[in-house]
């Protein structure tokens, strides 16, 4: 850098498309030059013909050559691309009015971003998590730009709009600079570092909430009451885990054991006597893993391994598969399976038999073809018909997937197990057992009394009750003295 005197000669503003940041920067920088009256007013050239006075003359010259270096200035400013777009160069007013008219635009232009920033103006809201600097950053930039376009823009009102779109969290700040401060004579400045500090208070109190851990250790005890104190006296008081840090993911409001980014599941043993209950059963039938329809967004068709599935088959079609491991898997037919899901059939069509393939996958780009609108929210899939509706609906499981379990054409020719289940054909004599063998004018004298919750209407049993005959059947008494006596 060249140096006039003791000072540094400042570099030139370059045009990076953002005009209004450049016109504010040049204009500074051609009055610090002396040379902006060449551009308001401007500088004109005295016609051709007309006599001048030496003095006339020589001004002249000075304005022409000053005219020269705001065009130098001008000219290093704006690149090759955008000076090849303006057609009049004679002076540097013609040059600033060119590049003024070009990206601010005329009147009615001005007017149409004018209209789009009081819009943006009005609808800011501060963020959640936003910081105070960040926020005021994104006001003042566009309360600067309605000032360039010709709007009124005080502090008041970039102050008032601040104050009524900060977050609830601000909301006692906000009520304290309103009743303690004169708000028409507080400037942004001075907001901006009331905030400041007040945020740092926020900050500064919930690193020290995040410093505390919270320790609890829970008792053993027995039964049910595993975590509960004994004897009298007040129990523990409920902790609020909001301040619990995880060792897991390091945020708060939940213990390791129950962060969700556990890729395992832990098991938590707990030291209690259960009550065991006298039962017979056999184990409930869980939907097999060749029954489940897995709906898969990766995948292009329908595909089955289970040939007995399929109502209808065209053994005579031929194509292949490529999977994610970008090993092929030959089909070997295609046909169309029926789904039996709440009650309701649903016929899959163009389905690929895979014979190789071990799950059944339902392709949800396969199914919008056909009409169907799929929707994933809130860890639940929905599917709708056009002019029906909900069809299907099915939660995500445990390692995120979203599974069908219809029943097919095999699986209900299966025979799956049952529990053991007895069932007493007459209430009647259920009740009259249940209730001690106690007779059936008594079990009406309760029911018509209402003296017992939850006893059913009762009919006249024709069932006659083995154990009450047994109770009520006479027996001769054992004799003191026998008829006869045996003498020998």
């Amino acid at each position: 850098m060249t140096t006039e005197g003791s000072f540094v000669q400042p570099a030139i503003p370059r045009f990076d498309g953002h005009y209004d940041h450049w016109s504010m920067l040049m204009e500074n920088f051609l009055r610090s030059k002396e040379y902006w009256e060449l551009i308001e007013p401007g500088y004109v050239e005295p016609a051709s013909g007309v006599v001048l006075t030496d003095a006339q003359r020589k001004k002249n010259d000075e304005m022409k050559l000053k005219d020269l270096k705001a065009k130098n200035y001008l000219f290093q400013a704006i690149d090759r691309t955008v000076l090849e777009t303006i057609l009049k160069k004679d002076t540097s007013k013609d040059i600033w009015d060119a590049m003024k008219k070009k990206f601010e635009g005329n009147a009615r232009v001005k007017r149409s971003h004018l209209q789009a920033l009081r819009r943006e103006f009005e609808t800011l809201e501060m963020r959640s998590g936003e910081g105070v600097t960040e926020y005021f950053s994104r006001v003042m930039t566009v309360a600067n730009k309605m000032r360039t376009y010709g709007e009124e823009m005080s502090d008041v009102k970039v102050v008032e709009k601040i104050l009524r779109s900060l977050t609830e969290k601000f909301n006692y700040i906000v009520c304290s600079i309103e009743e303690s401060k004169d708000i028409d004579a507080l400037s942004i400045d001075e907001l901006q570092s009331s905030l400041i500090v007040h945020e740092q208070k926020f900050q500064r109190r919930s690193g020290e909430e995040q410093a505390l851990k919270v320790t609890y250790e829970g008792g053993r005890g027995r039964g049910r009451g595993a975590y509960r104190g004994r004897g009298r006296g007040r129990g523990r008081a409920d902790f609020n885990k909001a301040t619990v840090e995880c060792y897991q993911c390091h945020r708060l409001g939940h213990f390791r054991y129950e962060c969700p980014e556990n890729k395992e599941a832990n098991y938590a043993e707990i030291d209690e006597e259960t009550e065991m209950l006298l039962m017979s059963y056999v184990e409930l039938y869980e939907a097999k893993r060749e029954d489940a329809w897995f709906l898969d967004s990766g995948c292009s068709n329908h595909m089955c391994g289970d040939r007995t599935v399929f109502n209808e088959l065209d053994e005579k079609f031929r194509h292949s598969v490529k999977l994610g491991n970008n090993t092929k898997m030959n089909v070997m037919g295609k046909g169309s399976v029926k789904l039996l899901l709440n009650g309701m059939n649903f016929f899959v069509t163009e389905v690929y038999y895979i014979p190789e393939l071990q799950n059944n996958l339902l392709s949800i780009g396969q199914l919008q073809e056909k009409g169907l609108a799929i929707l994933i929210k809130g860890g639940s899939c929905k599917i709708f018909h056009p002019e029906k509706g909900l069809m299907i609906q099915t939660n995500m499981s445990a390692n995120r997937m979203f599974i069908l379990l219809p029943q097919t054409q095999a699986s209900s020719q299966a025979q799956f197990d049952q529990c053991f289940h007895t069932k007493a054909q007459d209430l009647s004599h259920l009740w009259h057992r249940r209730y001690g063998h106690l007779s059936y004018k008594g079990l009406k004298t309760l029911l018509y009394k209402n003296m017992v919750r939850g006893l059913p209407q009762l009919s006249i049993s024709t069932v006659t009750c083995t154990d009450c005959i047994n109770g009520k059947q006479h027996r001769d008494s054992i004799p003191r003295k026998s008829n006869w006596r045996a003498t020998q």
